[in-house]
């Protein structure tokens, strides 16, 4: 990784969608869909390939997506006990892990399964029995007592999330994903009938502080192209993916990726057109897509004229990532703060096995943690 600082320096879709079981073998390197539904662009801002700031872990634990889980699980963090056994395929439970900050009628979840929708708040019913679901997504909405805009509707609210899923008779595949923006601390944990369990999202740590904390964490953290994400009118909403903050067509950060793209193309004489702004257009090279976004595969013969993946050991090393820039700092954010390293922080961010995505057989429940 790079020496951090020491002073502050396309294509339209919903984010990452679950596939039908028919297409599990290749999940992992096509579900991800590209950007945000929030196309603001913020102000014009000096441009620029500024280094990450400084932070407050060791060089050793930020480096890339190496982070691993929090050595300490807070033992009251995942509460499994009260689950009945499903009567269609599994169990959610969903967890208030707010900090006392929200009380369980304030945040609601929704589900939809079909053309039907059930939303509840926790205090209502923490739980929810799922039935087969492909292609699915569940919402969490916050809407305090006295929120005159969402009181009638919780779904108005102004600070929600979602989890992707597709269930199957016997199967569930899911994730959480920053590809969109970042509303809510989110953190799943599955658990099937074999034992196997999964925990993946924000971690521990990010939980236990407290939502500006969180926010000014970010901006802290990045180089200064990526402050807008952070910063209104996203804030204090939502911290929004680059392309909706200045990395889009006509923004201040559009050609930000520009000189590594050259020098990539370049190196591998690759005859695939490049990209647009913020890396866009490149649906059919999930390789390429994520070599751009991580900052690397620019030695010769990484890449085919093609575009395809030669160097089939690219993504073994996740400390290669993200050490120069220009890079997506934004998905290196997340990935900081993300139990065992992982995130959804850009749309292919699922190329070597660095997304929070888990699939597992005869699932028996999932809990959800909704953070604030």
């Amino acid at each position: 990784m790079v020496a951090p600082k020491s002073s502050r320096s396309s294509r339209h879709s919903h984010g990452p969608l679950v596939l039908a079981l028919s297409t599990i073998a290749i999940f992992e390197t096509t579900f991800a869909a590209c950007s945000s539904d929030d196309a603001t662009t913020a102000p014009a801002a000096d441009s620029g390939a500024n280094e990450p700031k400084a932070d407050a872990r060791t060089a050793e634990e930020i480096d890339g997506s190496t982070v691993k889980e929090d050595a300490a699980v807070p033992t009251d963090f995942w509460d499994a006990t009260g689950i009945p056994a499903a009567k269609n395929v599994m169990m959610f439970k969903f967890l208030n892990r707010s900090n006392g900050t929200l009380k369980d009628s304030e945040i609601y979840w929704r589900a939809k399964v079909g053309d039907k929708y059930e939303m509840h708040s926790i205090a209502e019913t923490a739980l929810f029995d799922m039935p087969v679901n492909p292609s699915g997504r569940l919402y969490f909405y916050v809407c305090k007592t006295g929120d005159a805009e969402c009181t009638a509707d919780p779904a108005k609210s102004k600070y929600y999330d979602f989890i992707e899923h597709t269930i199957g008779a016997d199967q569930y595949n899911g994730n959480t994903t920053r590809v969109d923006a970042f509303g809510l601390k989110i953190a799943i944990k599955l658990h099937a009938t074999d034992g196997f369990e999964k925990a993946l999202g924000e971690d521990y740590a990010t939980f236990a502080e407290s939502r500006e904390a969180t926010f000014q964490r970010f901006l802290d953290e990045v180089p200064n192209e990526f402050d807008g994400c952070a910063q209104a009118p996203h804030a204090p909403y939502r911290i929004a993916q680059p392309g909706a903050a200045g990395f889009d067509k006509d923004g201040a950060n559009q050609t930000y990726y520009a000189s590594f793209v050259d020098t990539l193309w370049s190196a591998n004489g690759i005859t695939v057109t490049k990209p647009g702004p913020n890396g866009s257009g490149l649906g059919s090279f999930p390789d390429l897509s994520a070599a751009i976004y991580r900052h690397v595969g620019d030695k010769p013969g990484t890449f085919g004229k093609d575009g395809k993946l030669v160097d089939k050991k690219l993504w073994d090393d996740a400390t290669t990532f993200y050490k120069a820039a220009p890079a997506d700092y934004y998905a290196m954010f997340w990935h900081r703060h993300g139990i065992d390293g992982k995130a959804y922080g850009f749309p292919y961010d699922d190329v070597g096995g660095y997304s929070t995505y888990v699939s597992h057989k005869d699932p028996q429940y999932l809990l959800v943690a909704i953070g604030w």
